[in-house]
């Protein structure tokens, strides 16, 4: 691969972003984490990212309206949905308006890595999702 994947971070949790950004890293990516979504659409709007992880459920702005945003300005980015509420129906929606895939809460950063290392792999820039740390602790990153 060529350069790094630039992977946007967004979950209005901030231990989300603060336990993953490491753990993204490792495998390649160059992580922007956002807790606000209004910030990371800014930010969206001014770069276009290889790949977004989203939550679905925030205030003001949820995950449908970032996907949206997303796929207007770069139908190439995946973007991967996540939820502590693992309700079928959003995830389905989702998925019908073009996310990449979903995740549920809650999960560990190795379940995280390998979606992102297969929607690496669907954009042609394929990366190895084992390269983590095995000191690394595979708690899940967040309960809700």
């Amino acid at each position: 691969m060529a350069g790094k994947l630039e992977l946007l971070l967004l979950d209005d949790e901030p231990i989300v972003g603060k336990r993953l950004k490491p753990a993204l890293a490792k495998i390649g990516c160059n992580v922007e984490v956002f807790e606000d979504p209004k910030q990371a659409l800014d930010r969206i709007h001014q770069k276009t990212f290889d790949i977004v992880v989203t939550d679905i459920r925030m205030d003001e702005i949820d995950g449908l309206e970032i996907l949206e945003h997303v796929l207007r300005k770069s139908p190439r980015t995946k973007v991967i949905m996540i939820t502590g509420y693992a309700m079928m129906a959003v995830a389905r929606e989702a998925m019908e308006k073009g996310a990449y895939d979903f995740i549920s809460k809650p999960f560990t950063p190795d379940d995280l890595r390998k979606v992102i290392a297969m929607a690496a792999q669907a954009l042609g820039s394929p990366i190895d999702s084992e390269t983590a740390d095995p000191e690394e602790p595979s708690e899940p990153a967040e309960t809700r």
